[in-house]
């Protein structure tokens, strides 16, 4: 009897599904997805649990994701490892096909492939909108337009984002901005292409042009330094402001996907930096929010997905240093007195707080989908990364 019962119950969450896409005749007309570098379901307890402790409370804060009804995890494993990377991941998520680790946007034989992006600017004529946390032409956002054996051909990928025909591609940055040999730098190549290059929220506000690749940092006379993630500047356009960019320029005339990366979540985990961690997670939170805000305006033609790429970093919410205590307290002490810390000095801090990582590299763990909106049901349960797309395109 309880082998029937799980049969039925297995039955009709499959109808369910199916039920849900069958429904769904085309993709909604707004789509969002992002994709948290490197965050694990730890990464996001990591976060929720430092809201809860300056809450006063043990648990139950929550980022505005978790709040999603539709959840579910993906495994990631690329096609020649069981720990992908970045391109083979971004890849898998944009094109439906598993790849080598290094690739981007081809198959393990090097065949170009096509981005589920590229597919709904072609055959449906939605806006795009393409932006990261990091460099532009990095791994997860080239991963929907461009197609190169090598992710680190950054000055090529560069050179293949006017071929999308995208309307707005953001970042804090463009990794090679020139490269010897070349006769024109980024910035030269793309405006001669049809991109109005802008800098900081004030260059893009005063833009007329139709499609758009806009840098978040506002001075043009720092390209070189555009360029590196680390840098921090009091006019730095922010992940969630981008977010408004975005949106408000593709407008709502035309259907629309936008894909936003929190791509410094993964940079912090490298590091095995608990409170950075939480920082970028609240940051990704905050562009989640604006597209949450724009779901309740139009939540019957609206999907949202949260995921990520893979995990990094191992992390353990508990550790044999902290027993059955998580202790925020010396991650803030410590963090206020300064985050450069030596090796060991980490190690010591992280065994101490009970925030503990295994490795400063990815690992092969599943990651959460948090999803909500038109056809969410689809991203429920277990599914592989490369069913996002036709998830997403509701051809399953």
């Amino acid at each position: 009897m309880k082998h029937l019962s799980t049969f039925f119950l297995a039955t009709a969450l499959a109808a369910f599904s199916l039920t849900a896409c069958s429904q769904q005749e085309k993709p909604a007309k707004y789509i969002f997805l992002f994709i948290g570098d490197g965050m694990s379901s730890s990464s996001v307890d990591l976060a929720e649990s430092y809201l809860s402790y300056k809450a006063g409370k043990l648990g139950g804060e929550q980022l505005s994701f978790t709040r999603f009804p539709g959840l579910g995890f993906c495994t990631t494993y690329s096609a020649n490892s069981r720990i992908t990377d970045s391109a083979a991941a971004g890849t898998a998520i944009a094109t439906g096909c598993k790849t080598n680790n290094s690739s981007l946007g081809v198959d393990p034989q090097g065949q170009p492939l096509e981005s589920f992006a590229k597919v709904l600017k072609n055959e449906y004529g939605y806006n795009i909108g393409i932006f990261s946390s990091v460099p532009l032409n990095h791994a997860t956002p080239a991963a929907f337009y461009a197609n190169v054996s090598e992710r680190g051909s950054y000055y090529d990928i560069t050179c293949q984002l006017p071929l999308s025909n995208f309307d707005f591609v953001g970042g804090s940055g463009i990794l090679h901005f020139s490269e010897e040999g070349r006769e024109m730098d980024s910035e030269e190549y793309l405006e001669s292409h049809g991109y109005d290059v802008v800098f900081g929220q004030k260059e893009f506000e005063n833009s007329k042009a139709e499609k758009i690749v806009m840098v978040a940092n506002p001075r043009k006379d720092r390209k070189d330094k555009v360029a590196n993630y680390d840098v921090q500047d009091d006019e730095l356009v922010t992940l969630d402001k981008m977010m408004e960019d975005c949106i408000s320029h593709l407008g709502t005339d035309k259907a629309f996907f936008i894909m936003c990366e929190g791509g410094e979540i993964d940079w912090t985990l490298h590091s095995n930096k608990s409170m950075a961690t939480v920082e970028a997670i609240l940051a990704f939170d905050k562009a989640i929010q604006k597209a949450y805000e724009f779901y309740l305006k139009h939540p019957k033609e609206t999907l949202i997905i949260v995921t990520a790429d893979h995990e990094t970093g191992g992390l353990s919410l508990g550790s044999n240093g902290s027993g059955y205590s998580l202790h925020w307290d010396i991650v803030e002490e410590r963090y206020a007195a300064g985050d450069k810390l030596s090796k060991e000095e980490r190690k010591a801090l992280n065994s101490a707080s009970g925030f503990d990582f295994t490795s400063v590299h990815h690992n092969a763990g599943n990651v959460p989908v948090y999803s909500i909106g038109k056809g969410f049901e689809a991203f429920c349960g277990r599914i592989d990364n490369t069913q996002i797309k036709n998830k997403i395109l509701c051809r399953q």
